[in-house]
């Protein structure tokens, strides 16, 4: 619905032709137009976030890799490593072939599976698990608190209980 008077006559002067279309509003100069942001579809969902490892991933040649993407978890990402039988012998395990799932890109490899994971310094496994956390848990896991002294308030990075678990 337009909420503009109509004109007599349109832009020209000229009568319109009956179920002719109204004319659009007159054009803004660049210089008096306002700045406004891409609209963006409300149905677009960020899936793959990159990530730098605090150490790296050594591989067989000696290569450092350290950048990569994770993309989100879905429900069978999580489902399908508690067949394996790795994590049902010790669950602890259930990060390893999770985050093997999940990793789509590390430095130049050609794949990245449970077995590149395992391999990782401790210092990196730890950020991937924090990382995953992140993004599968709406995007964040971080508190808004006050300071109990000052009353400032804040917020804090939380830590959270293993991959897979709820």
């Amino acid at each position: 619905m337009r909420r503009t008077a109509a004109r007599a006559g349109g832009a020209t002067g000229v009568p319109e032709a009956p179920g002719a279309a109204e004319p659009g509003p007159e054009p803004v100069p660049d210089s008096a137009a306002p700045a406004q942001a891409p609209l963006l579809p409300q149905d677009h969902l960020r899936t793959e976030f990159p990530f730098q490892l605090p150490r790296g991933y050594v591989d067989d040649s000696g290569t450092v890799h350290r950048d990569g993407v994770m993309r989100l978890s879905t429900a069978r990402d999580e489902l399908v490593p508690l067949r394996d039988v790795r994590v049902q012998e010790n669950p602890a395990y259930l990060s390893v072939v999770l985050l093997g799932r999940v990793i789509t890109r590390l430095g130049t490899l050609a794949m990245v599976h449970d077995g590149i994971v395992e391999n990782m310094f401790a210092s990196d496994l730890a950020f991937l698990q924090d990382f995953y956390r992140q993004i599968n848990a709406e995007g964040h896991t971080r508190a808004a608190v006050r300071c109990p002294h000052c009353a400032e308030h804040f917020e804090v990075e939380l830590g959270g209980s293993r991959l897979g678990e709820s």
